[in-house]
């Protein structure tokens, strides 16, 4: 097989796929091609460190392509009882992955007679993405948060993933899916050291809201069909998801101290002569 050669400009880089798509490969379309399986994809979710734990947070919407495949899908969950998973990407397996996840800490728990270490679990949860690589690829990446309570070190912790399974720890706040830039923007303006849960609570809910403002795959509350996003905490109680009503009150919060906010920055509506 001879090595293929490209002129300047038509070069296809680093990326194999691009490569076998260059070559005008059989697979290139059939198999590897990223987006070819339109796939439900869950979207925004985050994690902030505070003062007890962790908060974590998703909304709840999927979409395949431009079309809204569900309102109400899960994305925060249990990993066991002091840690939790918030998944982001192809949704099916990415709800698969949380699953199995769940399950071998499970059966570690029961082997060994003992929680495995948060880092353990970190660890475990990245063999998994990484694992999976071969489906991300095919445009089914999965991209999860992972955090927990560190009962050794007596502190919240929080890690992020890439599409290879690397693990990276988070100090303060983490975000991931399509409208983690927004987000993540609004942690990083808002946080503070030693912030207290109602606090945490309300910086998650404000930075969703404007991930779903400038993010069509990020749905925001739906109070017509009673629908916020997922919030739960990780303390050294363990992991406990905060209720519909209290989650939507914080939204009325946000948007009374907006409302406010609006009609004071912009000037009255004139009559048109």
């Amino acid at each position: 097989m001879d090595v293929p050669l490209f002129r300047p400009g038509s070069d296809p880089g680093s990326s194999f796929v691009e490569l076998l798509r260059a070559v005008d490969h059989p697979q290139s379309s059939q198999q590897l091609g990223q987006g070819t399986l339109d796939a439900g994809h869950a979207t925004t979710v985050l994690a902030i460190r505070y003062a007890d734990g962790v908060v974590m947070a998703g909304d709840r919407r999927a979409t395949a392509g431009n079309l809204i495949a569900h309102h109400a899908i899960r994305k925060v969950f249990p990993a066991d009882r002091h840690s939790g998973v918030a998944i982001a990407g192809a949704a099916g397996p990415a709800t698969e992955m949380v699953r199995l996840f769940q399950l071998q800490l499970e059966h570690y728990e029961k082997v060994e007679g003992t929680e495995l270490s948060l880092d353990g679990k970190a660890n475990q949860l990245g063999t998994m993405v990484r694992a999976n690589l071969p489906a991300a690829m095919q445009g089914l990446a999965v991209v999860p948060l992972f955090a927990g309570y560190d009962r050794r070190r007596s502190i919240g912790r929080l890690y992020q993933f890439d599409v290879t399974g690397g693990r990276y720890e988070e100090r303060d706040h983490a975000t991931s899916g399509s409208g983690s830039l927004h987000a993540g923007t609004v942690l990083k303006l808002g946080f503070d050291e030693g912030l207290n849960l109602d606090a945490a609570i309300e910086l998650a809910v404000e930075a969703l809201y404007y991930a779903a403002d400038e993010d069509s795959a990020t749905g925001g509350p739906d109070p017509i069909r009673g629908i916020y996003p997922v919030v739960a905490t990780i303390t050294t109680e363990g992991f406990s998801e905060r209720t519909t009503d209290e989650v939507a009150a914080a939204f009325e919060r946000l948007q009374g101290r907006l409302r406010n906010r609006n009609r004071s920055d912009y000037p009255a509506p004139r009559d048109q002569p």
